[in-house]
């Protein structure tokens, strides 16, 4: 259960009443992915997120699900702010407790912008409306950090700064040639 439901929290950018009142009734399984419906939002505009078998993520929530008794219609209600502190308490992370429910949103919104995606698409998949809260919910994680310095050091830009020297009139080695140089990264 708690497998399943850290998987339809991040996947979905759940909020923790969200997934609280998530019941088996709101996921369709099509086959090759899940459908999941969240029809009641802070926002009063329900959600649709999809689940696929990255993983194999369908056959760990097809697993769950034929625990089930037959017409069961529970939810993730006994474990609504639990799972983030379950889950941080296995990877032995400082202050569990610190983990809540909405590590879940927060884990969703910072996965999908260290993947690259733009501000305008996580506002659509998380249901925000505005930019500068989706924008709180972005951690600044060491693996976008990499990146950004990975940009600035390694220069994605088609800009160069050119500077031609003088080889006789600097103190640099009269052996080092500079002529014909394309692309020189120093």
């Amino acid at each position: 259960m708690i497998k399943v439901g850290l998987i339809l929290g991040i996947a979905g950018a759940c909020r923790t009443d969200e997934l609280v009142n998530l019941t088996v009734d709101d996921i369709e399984d099509v086959g090759f992915s899940l459908i999941l419906k969240i029809p009641n939002t802070k926002t009063k505009i329900p959600r649709i997120f999809v689940v696929t078998d990255v993983g194999n993520m369908l056959e760990l929530f097809r697993k769950y699900l034929s625990l089930r008794p037959p017409h069961f219609t529970a939810s993730w209600q006994e474990y609504h702010g639990e799972i983030p502190s379950v889950v941080a308490s296995y990877l032995k992370l400082p202050d569990v407790a610190c983990y809540t429910g909405h590590c879940l949103r927060r884990s969703s919104a910072t996965l999908l912008a260290d993947a690259g995606v733009d501000i305008t698409t996580i506002k659509r998949h998380a249901g925000w409306k505005s930019t500068t809260v989706a924008e709180g919910y972005v951690e600044n994680s060491i693996e976008n950090k990499t990146k950004i310095a990975n940009q600035v050091l390694v220069g994605t830009t088609t800009s160069a700064i050119t500077k031609t020297v003088n080889v006789s009139e600097s103190n640099i080695p009269s052996n080092i040639n500079f002529e014909n140089c394309t692309k020189c990264n120093i």
